[in-house]
């Protein structure tokens, strides 16, 4: 993972990072002064409930000035430089990260270690709600060590981590008042944006105050695009604007804490597949989290986080409302950790825990292609670890209850529509070791046996996806997906000097795949959800290298990633995989200046079905420049970057658009980006 540390006067955001649930010991500030040269360690929260400084999992952060550097309108291209990570793609509004080939409900996105609920996984037009713009840090987690978040975190988990609840007190008895704000202007888009976050307290209580918003016109493209009648150089119907902000609070006490926030996020975009329509979201969560520490007994510490969202997405066509998907759902999560027990071969250490979530979905128009419904999960997990001299050994284990109901709906295909309710009972497994061969050297191995239970969609679909240009049909009789997932990892680290490499496989027995039946319905060909064995396997690796020290710094940061994921029924590729990807870095320090020359090149991918058309190969080149300085006695940043430096014509392989609105939907084109963020 990237190893990274913040001024003391961040300690305000990092302390509560390294204790959210995590049973961590993380030191408050005695004093306000954002100003210190003091550096603090970061520590991985997501998939590292017991607080070791070593995951076992592959793991990425960004945060501080790579995430400000990073940040885009959407999650998926926000995390889209990452090692085995790239994005969906549907324009440059609604945008989801894919995990090593792996999408929608194969990945878990959390808002501070509580679900996301949102539509954003029904289909590929439909935007996360959850701004990147009031994200403190993100944390990624690969592979099977993800279970403790279920069988649908098997792809990887994505925590969006806030300032909102913070469990610790951020300031001292006299109290103080600290935030900042960043301010980003971008050609490419002609975005105008930006961003503030207040905090103030003492030792027992502390508020929290953000706001953001963000407006851009449509995005620049390398070539012309027929668009209203026209052609120009722009992606035809991308322009959005956004806006979100919340509030919270909370009391800190002796042992622990108690707090509360309310968030809400809004964004009107416009969808690229269809220049008419215009897609309005809407997101209001609400959030109470407590923990308590320092218990003697069997249980040490007891956190329990209670969420609940309301969310809607309306389909606006030529100015008129028409289809309207709506989700209510909460999220009440228990964990504990308990004592240690003494075993022949050391200490174990563990959290156990408990989940219940509920999710009522709705569908309201003549494109709802999936009924009204009611998914009811619960689950028992329980994680432990054994630290040996040698390194440590994990074991976890997660048991749920999954129940989906199809009541139908108000459209037009209700009565077509199954009802019914099924039930599943997926049990995951997982075992994990991490080994350090040598101080340099570290190997880790996550073997696990994973089971998800399939979503209302898949079981009760029925009916016209604009978004994939297919009628789709759900599958009632579908199963819980298993599969069986190995990862192998090694790392090293001298001096400022990194690398690692992690190869996986993942094997499936009945993997839940979308497949044309061959038939039409309304003029559009069918897809059926459909079990089929499928395996995926392959490798990313990232590093970066200290070429000079001198009074200035030259490093060069790399990265690699493939995957094939092919279908053994079928003996074809699955479609919209990455194809392989090489990237490197030049960086140049020295002092409080940094600038950065980047490339990354994008393999041709001709493993596509036989109903897919292949997408050529790309090139696409960036820099960056950044300044650290002081506004007013406060610490500031300047930043720009320059994004796709030759404007080169590029198709992504991961959206369903390069397939069902070919030569229509680019990369972005050429884009200056430039911004401030000032502390205080």
């Amino acid at each position: 993972m990237h190893v990274l540390s913040a001024p003391l006067g961040r300690l305000s955001l990092s302390a509560i990072l390294c204790a959210l649930g995590t049973g961590v010991q993380a030191q408050a500030p005695a004093q306000s002064q954002p100003a210190s040269a003091a550096a603090l360690p970061t520590v991985t929260i997501t998939g590292n409930p017991l607080g070791a400084t070593e995951l076992i999992a592959p793991a990425s952060v960004l945060t501080g000035s790579e995430l400000v550097l990073d940040t885009q309108a959407t999650l998926g291209e926000t995390l889209g430089a990452l090692p085995g990570v790239s994005s969906t793609y549907f324009g440059p509004n609604a945008s989801r990260p894919v995990i090593r080939g792996m999408d929608g409900d194969r990945l878990k996105l959390l808002a501070n270690g509580a679900s996301l609920t949102d539509v954003s996984g029904l289909s590929y037009d439909h935007a996360v709600s959850a701004d990147p713009l009031t994200v403190e840090r993100i944390e990624v987690l690969r592979g099977p060590a993800a279970l403790q978040y279920g069988g649908n975190a098997l792809g990887g988990v994505v925590n969006l981590i806030d300032n909102r609840i913070t469990s610790q007190a951020l300031f001292d008895a006299q109290g103080g008042v600290a935030g900042k704000a960043q301010m980003t202007t971008a050609t490419g888009n002609r975005e105008q944006s930006g961003a503030v976050l207040l905090e103030a307290g003492n030792d027992r209580y502390t508020l929290h105050a953000d706001v953001m918003s963000r407006h851009t016109q449509d995005v620049a493209a390398p070539t012309a695009l027929a668009c209203r009648g026209g052609f120009a150089n722009r992606i035809c119907n991308s322009a959005s604007q956004a806006w979100g902000g919340a509030l919270g609070g909370t009391l800190h006490f002796d042992q622990g804490y108690l707090g509360a926030s309310v968030a809400t996020q809004s964004n009107l975009y416009g969808s690229v597949a269809d220049e008419a329509v215009q897609i309005d979201m809407r997101s209001n969560r609400y959030a109470i989290e407590g923990e308590v520490g320092g218990l003697s007994g069997l249980l040490r510490s007891v956190k329990a986080q209670f969420t609940q969202t309301d969310y809607r997405h309306a389909e606006i066509e030529n100015g008129s409302v028409g289809t309207v998907f709506a989700s209510k759902g909460s999220d009440l999560r228990l964990q504990a950790r308990h004592a240690d027990l003494l075993t022949p071969w050391g200490q174990v250490q563990g959290v156990v825990g408990a989940q219940l979530e509920e999710v009522n979905f709705s569908a309201d128009g003549a494109e709802a292609f999936a009924p009204s419904s009611k998914t009811r999960q619960s689950a028992l997990f329980a994680h432990e670890e054994l630290p040996q001299a040698w390194g440590r050994l994990s074991a976890g284990a997660r048991v749920e209850r999954v129940g989906v109901n199809s009541s139908g709906g108000a459209n037009q295909n209700a009565n077509n529509f199954k009802l019914g309710e099924r039930e599943f009972t997926p049990i995951s497994y997982a075992l994990g070791a991490l080994w350090k061969v040598a101080p340099a050297w570290s190997l880790s191995s996550n073997l696990s046996w994973s089971a998800r239970a399939p979503r209302d969609y898949e079981l009760f679909a029925l009916g016209k996806h604009l978004a994939t240009q297919a009628y789709e049909r759900g599958n009632d009789q579908l199963g819980v997906e298993r599969s069986t997932n190995l990862d192998v990892g090694a790392q090293w680290r001298s001096g400022a000097s990194h690398a690692k490499l992690n190869v996986f496989v993942n094997q499936f027995s009945n993997y839940i795949s979308l497949q044309a039946t061959g038939q039409n319905q309304n003029n559009l060909p069918e897809y059926l959800y459909t079990p089929v064995q499928a395996r995926f396997v392959g490798a990313e690796a990232s590093g970066q290298q200290r070429l000079l020290d001198a009074g200035h710094q030259v490093d060069l940061s790399w990265r690699w990633d493939t995957v094939r994921a092919d279908n053994l029924d079928t003996a074809q590729a699955l479609p919209r995989i990455a194809p392989m990807r090489l990237g490197a870095t030049l960086i140049w320090s020295a002092g409080p200046w940094q600038s950065r020359l980047g490339v990354d090149q994008w393999a041709a991918q001709d493993r596509v079905p036989a109903s897919d058309k292949p997408s050529e190969g790309y090139t696409l080149w960036h820099a960056a420049s950044t300044y650290k300085t002081r506004i007013a006695q406060s610490p500031a940043f300047w930043f720009a970057r320059l994004d796709n430096l030759g404007n080169a014509l590029a198709y992504s392989a991961t959206s369903i658009l390069t397939q069902t609105l070919p030569g229509h939907v680019p990369l972005p084109g050429r884009s200056l980006k430039v911004g401030l963020q000032v502390q205080f």
